[in-house]
């Protein structure tokens, strides 16, 4: 566990900072490798990226410090300078946001876009979380015996009774912190599932579908995967035994899942004919608005 890499002056350089970095170039390759199969300027995915990881940062930073107003308000100068305090669904609304304006501005089909952003966001998300294992920001899981749980004595949040919790059997967070505890690596198993997202979205982009159905399926397999991960993270649960995160998941499941549902229909009803390549292939140089 490497919370803070190394001191520039004032600078701090934490290790979750860097692996954000990499999934964002990550996600750069992965985009570039799409429009260069679709025939789009590679530029267009550096576009995405730029626009989507800061409009992502700062929508995830915004989410953190609404979720948790009275902590920063007890301590204003966390919302700048700490190495915690991103929330993914934040970020996604953001970057989504980003990109969307992105696609605007070169006229390409938002649809399009965010087909090729899908398997993009799963490896981002992939890499992220093994920033949080490397910083140790508090996201690992409940107290642990299996053989694979670990303890996070280096963590930037603290290791102590305050950040290693265990749910009561009210469902409510309780200290569960006692010399020796070990928990749940919840960022290592998202990274694996994550990757496996990521893997099964890029293995169907080849394939005809209706345009924007890649981000539906992203929509429906990170759903699941935080839905299930969520059981053994340390989150408050605010719903018949359910997590925030679990809630904003069914929820992602259910949009995505209604979305594959009519896309099919509406695509069996046109027939299932392939679109032809100047629909799907919108040029780069189309007048801009």
């Amino acid at each position: 566990m490497i919370p803070v890499l190394f001191h520039l002056g004032p600078l701090t350089v934490y290790s979750y900072g860097l692996m954000l970095a990499l999934g964002f170039l990550a996600g750069d390759y992965v985009i570039r490798l799409e429009c260069v199969r679709r025939g789009l300027d590679p530029e267009y995915s550096s576009s995405i990226v730029i626009a989507a990881a800061v409009m992502g940062l700062a929508g995830s930073r915004i989410y953190a410090i609404l979720d948790d107003l009275p902590t920063y308000l007890a301590d204003p100068k966390l919302m700048i300078f700490s190495g915690s305090g991103f929330v993914f669904y934040g970020g996604m609304i953001g970057g989504i946001l980003g990109a969307y304006l992105v696609s605007r501005w070169y006229r390409i089909g938002f649809a399009v876009t965010m087909d090729m952003c899908a398997p993009a966001i799963a490896v981002g998300q992939a890499i992220g979380r093994i920033g949080c294992q490397l910083s140790g920001d508090g996201d690992w899981g409940l107290p642990s015996t299996l053989p694979w749980a670990m303890a996070y004595p280096r963590a930037i949040v603290g290791w102590n009774s305050e950040t290693v919790l265990k749910l009561d059997e009210h469902y409510r967070l309780v200290s569960g912190f006692f010399p020796g505890v070990r928990v749940h690596p919840a960022p290592v198993y998202e990274t694996i599932l994550y990757l496996g997202v990521f893997a099964i979205l890029w293995s169907m982009r080849k394939r005809y579908h209706p345009v924007g159905r890649l981000m539906y399926w992203y929509l429906v397999l990170a759903g699941a995967t935080r839905f299930l991960v969520e059981f053994v993270r340390v989150n408050p649960r605010v719903f018949h035994g359910l997590s925030e995160a679990q809630l904003i998941a069914i929820a992602m499941m259910i949009v995505g899942g209604a979305a594959l549902i009519l896309t099919r229909e509406k695509d069996q009803a046109e027939g299932g004919q392939q679109p032809g390549e100047k629909n799907q292939r919108p040029a780069m140089n189309a007048a801009r608005a």
